[in-house]
This record gives C-alpha cells, structure tokens and sequence, in this order.
C-alpha cells in the first residue's frame, strides 16, 4: 500500500469546497488523470459510479463508493478495479477561507506497470496530486 497527502487553503467557504470535490460527477473537472466518471448514483454516504483513470498512457477502469461521509468535514471514496485506492478530502475552517487536506492510500496495478514503471509512477502521482488541488483552488476561486 502506498500512501501520500496534500494540501491546500482556497478561497472560498467551507461547504462549497466539501461539495464541489466529493461530488463523483465533478471529478474529472479538476482531478489528475481522471478520464471519465459514468453511472453515478446517489449522494453523499453511498454514491457510487464507474471511471476511467489514466495512468502514464494505461487507461484503466474501476468503481467507487463513497464508504465514510461525514457532511463538511470528510469523505472517503474507495476504489476498486485496475487501481484500488481510498482518496479522502478533509476540509477545514481556516482564516483565508477554507483547508481542503487529500489523503490517498492505493496499490499499483503491479502486472500492468512492473518495477521501474511503479516507482515513476508514485513520483507522478504526487505531483498530479498537487496540480489537482490548484485545480480545485482556481475553479472554486474563479
């Protein structure tokens, strides 16, 4: 299992923030690699839907559901499939609007990227990991 988190304060209040990146529709708007999200169902504590994620050049497909929700404070969506992985957003109060913290735990398809690919790949990952969050910060920050 690896693991990793960031973070990053945006301008903008805390609700807002919590329900633009824990809505499953909203994903490939502003994260890294997510191609497409498709047959989402529900909100909050249950949602779930289809995606594709692309990885250096795999694309590779899965489900997530979002399997601990708590309004305005956390959500964890988990993922199975290709790429297993649990992603939680955190969102925080803080002075200048609003601490939005992602934590990821995930295991690399091993057959599909080998060694080398894996390690590369976490260093990516990272790094998408903080463009995403810029993402969230300009899109909710106009």
């Amino acid at each position: 299992m690896i693991s990793y988190q960031s973070s990053i304060v945006i301008n903008a209040p805390l609700k807002t923030v919590f329900a633009y990146v824990n809505d499953l529709s909203t994903m490939p708007e502003w994260l890294a690699g997510l191609v497409e999200v498709r047959n989402v169902i529900g909100t909050g504590l249950g949602q779930q839907c289809d995606f594709t994620f692309k990885m250096i050049g795999v694309q590779l497909r899965g489900s997530a559901v979002v399997v601990d929700c708590v309004p305005e404070e956390r959500c964890t969506h988990q993922s199975i499939g290709m790429l297993s992985a649990d992603w939680t957003n955190i969102v925080e109060s803080h002075e200048d609007g609003t601490k939005l913290s992602v934590e990821v735990e995930y295991t690399l398809p091993g057959a599909v990227l080998g060694k080398l690919a894996e390690h590369l790949t976490i260093r990516r990952m990272k790094r998408d990991l903080q463009s995403s969050l810029l993402n969230v910060k300009e899109m909710l920050e106009g």
